[in-house]
């Protein structure tokens, strides 16, 4: 496929599908603690088998009961915690969620001091190294990194190119290049979160893939 058409379906992904999983959960995300932990409670919450639009809106309400920050979840009680998760209609797993965010509230405390950025700082440039980081936070498998890492590239320009197997699966599909720095040559670093957002989509959704291509 020629440069200028894949760059079309780059951009088309990007109109269609761009939006991140943290910014459907109302996460302003930025190179601070807030926003990064926030990002971590919604990557918890899509690692289990649940919708993504479920784990969203748990997320939110999560937020709004005060879980912005690990000092802010930590301070709700196990109950507050699940009744926020079934607001969000959370309810498979508002038990065990309840706990786990709060033994990662704990942790993010302990290690961190509250601030994951000293959790990028650690992973010393290598996407390898965050990846075994999250994964010492319970609940958080290799998928659930990986989703970090997605889109925490928007903020951590280290990070960049980062393509993940399923956004590279979406690529695939849609005619694009499975290497993370040709898609970022097609749409620039800054855009690849939600780039990768958009090419997971299309993974996993054929009327999302049928849309960017008519798009384009």
């Amino acid at each position: 496929m020629a440069a200028a058409a894949q760059k079309r379906i780059a951009r088309a992904v990007l109109e269609e599908a761009g939006q991140t999983l943290a910014g459907q959960a109302g996460v302003r995300l930025a190179d601070r603690p807030a926003p990064l932990w926030q990002l971590l409670v919604v990557v918890n919450l899509v690692s289990a088998r649940i919708s993504a639009d479920i784990a969203v809106a748990a997320a939110r309400e999560l937020f709004a009961a005060g879980g912005t920050t690990p000092a802010g979840m930590a301070g709700l009680s196990w109950q507050e915690r699940v009744d926020a998760l079934g607001r969000g209609r959370y309810v498979r797993y508002d038990e065990s969620t309840a706990t786990r965010l709060g033994e990662c509230a704990d942790l993010a405390g302990e290690r961190y001091g509250g601030d994951l950025r000293r959790m990028g700082a650690a992973a010393e440039g290598r996407a390898t190294r965050l990846a075994a980081a999250l994964q010492g936070f319970p609940g958080i498998g290799p998928t659930g990194a990986a989703v970090f890492c997605r889109e925490a590239q928007a903020v951590w320009p280290w990070l960049r190119p980062y393509a993940d197997r399923r956004a590279r699966g979406g690529a695939a599909r849609l005619g694009l290049p499975s290497s993370a720095k040709e898609l970022a040559a097609l749409v620039g670093g800054e855009e690849m979160a939600a780039l990768t957002a958009g090419l997971v989509r299309a993974s996993r959704d054929a009327d999302v893939a049928r849309r960017v291509r008519a798009a384009a």
